[in-house]
């Protein structure tokens, strides 16, 4: 029996962060995790080797569109898809012995395995059972799937899947337009498979602001990837040589299907709790399988609290990482906090998409008076030496008092860009507080600027 004041079971975004914190706060902490690697599905599994396929691929891009346009001649290089695959592995590996490094650095114990909790105050692993003063759930979550669809992860795959395919596929269709669907079917539409999308709703990106949306459509339609919009996926079937999606169209109930060698289910997210004994427990739940949490993150079981993907709100690593940081300060006795309305989003795509505050859609419902901002990136010096013109920035502020409310960019370096907006609405700035920073020319970031000075008496470069 080993005592800690706070034991953390599971070690993604929200988990590793919560131990560190708690521990840099003087607490001693361990964290249970199944894996043989630190950094959950975000590091193993999803951010973090995504953004790596992305990156090789927009190089590749960059060869065969771009490069002969700066003078830079000769054949574009070929894919070894080997050597690309073990690229990825790579960032993945450093950043999971960096986790290691930060736990032994804090002195955060790894209890090997995966955990159950038998009662409130203990959790178990393996054989073992542990005491703890504070017991903090961040298992985070796991892909859902639709009715008829059965996942394989060799045809019919998830983003796991989808990132450790055996060769390069000719066809591919990806159901569900969200972001993991449009970043995945963006890296292998780069790599030459047909890519099609199957989305239920009549637009991409649902939540989204929906001129970015409608832009963001376009551009990836020119990239190569077709869209079916409005269809109620039925099934997924496995054939000799790939699947057969059959879908049905939401405006007449006309069905259709479509042949591809991979299928890549996108279709969200789903909390990952099982094998805990929550119910036993008596652990009240909230909506689709989230565990319900108090303004401290603690759930209806003294002692036990909850973040991440766990709980609700956006599935989002900042967001667990955030809440992580939350929790670790209330066990210590501090004021650990989260502002839910300044939490980011961002699509890696090229152009990447970014989005922090509320659309315009969501303004209107409420009645809400406000004004928009906007600037081109084809009036951006920097974005158009680098043929990354296509794409706005788009600031919303409150029409009587100009503080920000949101704002919404697609172009080169938006999730990025983004978090100067960020930062003033944590200080409740206005529009005309951004438009009137220098900012340094020239960069992506005067774009942002750009938009805050037409939330006044107008942009100067556009």
């Amino acid at each position: 029996m080993a005592d800690f004041d706070t034991i953390i079971i599971g070690a993604g975004p929200g988990g590793y962060v919560a131990a560190i914190r708690a521990a840099q706060l003087g607490q001693s902490v361990a964290v249970v995790e199944g894996r043989d690697t630190l950094g959950g599905t975000c590091l193993n599994v999803g951010c973090i080797p995504s953004k790596a396929m992305l990156h090789a691929t927009h190089m590749l891009h960059e060869t065969h569109e771009n490069f002969e346009k700066m003078g830079l001649m000769g054949a574009a290089p070929t894919v070894d898809w080997a050597k690309m695959q073990a690229y990825k592995a790579d960032v993945v590996t450093g950043n999971t012995k960096g986790i290691e490094f930060l736990f032994k650095k804090n002195k955060v114990t790894w209890l090997k395995g995966w955990a159950s909790i038998p009662a409130p105050g203990q959790v178990k692993v393996g054989d073992d059972t542990h005491r703890a003063k504070n017991i903090v759930i961040a298992t985070g979550s796991e892909a859902s799937s639709l009715q008829g669809v059965t996942i394989d992860e060799e045809t019919v795959v998830t983003s796991t899947g989808a990132l450790t395919l055996k060769a390069i596929p000719k066809t591919m269709v990806v159901i569900g337009a969200g972001v993991i669907g449009l970043e995945m079917g963006s890296v292998y539409a780069r790599l030459g498979t047909q890519v099609t999308v199957v989305e239920y709703l009549d637009a991409i990106t649902p939540g989204m602001d929906a001129e970015v949306a409608k832009t963001f459509q376009r551009i990836l339609t020119k990239q190569g990837l077709k869209f079916v919009l409005g269809a109620a996926v039925q099934s997924a079937t496995k054939t000799a040589t790939g699947a057969t999606v059959a879908y049905k169209l939401k405006k007449n109930d006309s069905e259709a299907s479509l042949n591809a060698d991979i299928v890549l289910v996108a279709t969200g997210r789903k909390p990952y709790t099982s094998g805990l004994g929550l119910e036993a427990l008596g652990v009240e739940m909230g909506p689709r399988g989230t565990i319900k949490t108090d303004a401290h993150f603690q759930t209806s079981v003294p002692g036990l609290y909850a973040i991440g993907d766990a709980i609700a709100g956006p599935m989002l690593a900042h967001k667990a990482e955030d809440e992580g940081m939350a929790v670790a300060e209330v066990l210590s006795g501090k004021h650990g906090h989260v502002n839910y309305g300044v939490i980011p989003g961002v699509i890696y795509t090229t152009p990447e998409v970014a989005n922090v505050g509320q659309t315009e859609e969501q303004l209107k419902a409420e009645g809400r008076a406000y004004k928009v901002g906007k600037f081109p990136f084809m009036g951006n010096a920097r974005a158009k030496a680098v043929f990354q013109a296509e794409g706005f920035v788009k600031l919303i502020a409150d029409a009587t008092t100009d503080r920000i409310l949101g704002c919404h960019i697609i172009g080169p370096a938006a999730g990025d860009l983004i978090h100067e907006v960020c930062v003033a609405m944590e200080f409740g700035a206005s529009a005309q507080d951004l438009a009137l920073t220098c900012h340094a020319h020239p960069t992506y970031s005067e774009a942002v600027r750009e938009a805050a000075l037409a939330c006044g008496d107008g942009a100067i470069h556009a």
